[in-house]
């Protein structure tokens, strides 16, 4: 969709993705956990083909999504559940006010997460390690019971 926004194919599967409000990759985007500068050549996908991160949008006419196994949000800490689906439903509604907004690409982020990557150096910028402020840190996932890394 960077190109023209007429969709691009699911790299799972393999289905147009027709519409921003259904691209996983914008999410992601709006989310501040693609790089702007990597947009363009990032796979496409669904929202709902991405289920550990669909797990988290709860909104009006997205049906939910449910995965089993050590992502599920069953088995994660009930605070990080509760943040990261505060988190994800908040970019996803930002998805659908976006398409007739007329805002630039490069306002279509979170408000925070355009005012990090803005006040970021340029050296930190660099991959995607200035993008997710909300991610579970290696030792908190090794907290996790059961689970060797």
């Amino acid at each position: 969709m960077a190109l023209c926004d007429q969709g691009y194919l699911c790299d799972i599967c393999g289905l147009d993705v027709e519409t921003i409000d259904e691209s996983d990759l914008y999410l992601r985007y709006v989310l501040g956990e693609v790089d702007p500068e990597l947009l363009h050549v990032t796979q496409e996908r669904h929202i709902r083909c991405n289920p550990t991160l669909a797990q988290f949008v709860v909104a009006d006419g997205f049906e939910p999504v449910v995965i089993e196994g050590f992502f599920a949000k069953a088995n994660l800490d009930p605070q990080f559940v509760e943040e990261e689906e505060a988190r994800v439903t908040r970019g996803y509604h930002r998805l659908l006010v976006l398409p007739g907004s007329g805002l630039p690409l490069t306002e279509y982020m979170l408000p925070e997460v355009r005012s990090r990557w803005q006040t970021a150096p340029p050296e930190s910028r660099a991959g995607s390690a200035w993008l997710v402020s909300n991610s579970v840190s290696r030792a908190e996932v090794s907290e996790l019971p059961g689970q060797p890394l």
